[in-house]
């Protein structure tokens, strides 16, 4: 691949060894949405690393818009039979015109600046993208959608001590962020609408504050993202905040096993939780964290009280994974390590 990094490498292998029934892959085609994001790069590496390592006969199908950045994600597999890169903006009528057995829906934008910038886009992404990808899946007979969802179609629920997965808060339409919890509702409804209406057959995994070593690390908004770019540029670590606010952070591999549990074990129509909250962390102490991994000591922390415009105000409530852990998943890469990860793959310390 031409993101041929030990990490990388070393995530597939240890994604691959996860104790899930590979070999229902056999013989199937599995299109990847969004296929150039952090998640679903990985689902199609991990995919691919199957095909050519562990023998199993998978063909991916990477779905996504940019040609160029496609090329430098999957160009040594341009041209392999058990690959094939459709370039095309999910928001128009899918142009594949092979059958596939599963689809990973992961198109679409949860970058605060994209929030700002294109909330129409990140709507029509959701909803139009979405609906053009469950008509493509009707026509041939898909066996199941995995979509990724997040834990925001919560909304503010500050009472409860646990989210579980009916545990649905408040949201405010006219609220400036709601361009991406509304619309990962209703796309939720419309994949329900699918299964109960054509018999679709779908999971949603509402994934909680993912992150990982090709995540990207500029004018992204998000808090792990930044704050490693901070790091890696050398920059002082600057919070729009008393930095306060607690998250819980979900390594990629953790994350895209899980989406592949559910894929295997999943029941019918129905939506998991997908987060670790084995180590919350305030994003101040995640700051100091991440600085103390510079040897030359050079950047600090600096709090301010800037703009919010863009991000979730509502106070954090943990999600419950009991769900999803009675498949047989639980995450295993600890906070230390990913971050440690994604600085030897950004950053040779």
């Amino acid at each position: 691949m031409n993101m041929n990094s030990e990490v990388v490498i070393e995530d597939l292998q240890r994604m691959s060894e996860a104790k899930l029934p590979w070999r229902e892959l056999d013989g199937k085609t599995v299109l990847v949405t969004g296929a150039t994001g952090m998640l679903a790069s990985y689902v199609s590496w991990l995919l691919l690393y199957l095909y050519e390592q562990a023998g199993v006969n998978v063909k991916v199908v990477a779905l996504c818009r940019n040609r160029q950045k496609a090329e430098y994600y999957f160009g040594s597999y341009m041209g392999k039979p058990y690959f094939h890169l459709l370039i095309q903006d999910v928001c128009e009528p899918l142009t594949y015109d092979g059958k596939v057995d599963y689809v990973f829906h992961l198109a679409g934008n949860a970058s605060p600046h994209f929030i700002n910038s294109d909330p129409v886009g990140i709507m029509k992404c959701n909803l139009l993208g979405t609906m053009n990808m469950l008509e493509y899946a009707r026509d041939c007979q898909t066996k199941k959608v995995i979509f990724t969802s997040t834990r925001e179609v919560y909304g503010k629920n500050e009472e409860a001590e646990l989210l579980d997965e009916q545990a649905f808060g408040t949201l405010d339409p006219l609220d400036d962020r709601s361009c991406y919890p509304e619309s990962k509702r209703a796309t939720e409804t419309l994949l329900r609408s699918y299964y109960l209406q054509y018999g679709v057959n779908f999971n949603s995994v509402r994934v909680a504050h993912s992150y990982g070593p090709t995540m990207k690390l500029e004018n992204d908004g998000r808090v792990m993202a930044d704050l490693v770019g901070d790091v890696v540029a050398g920059r002082d670590i600057v919070l729009k905040s008393s930095g306060e606010a607690v998250r819980a952070f979900l390594y990629v591999t953790d994350a895209v096993v899980g989406m592949f549990t559910v894929l295997f074990h999943g029941e019918t129509a129905k939506a998991y939780n997908l987060a670790n909250e084995t180590e919350p962390i305030s994003i101040k102490d995640l700051a100091q964290l991440l600085t103390s991994y510079r040897k030359d000591k050079s950047i600090q922390v600096v709090t301010t009280e800037g703009s919010q415009k863009g991000y979730c105000a509502y106070r954090r409530t943990a999600l419950d994974t009991s769900a999803i852990e009675q498949l047989g998943w639980k995450p295993v890469i600890p906070l230390k390590e990913g971050i440690n990860r994604v600085l030897q793959f950004n950053w040779h310390m």
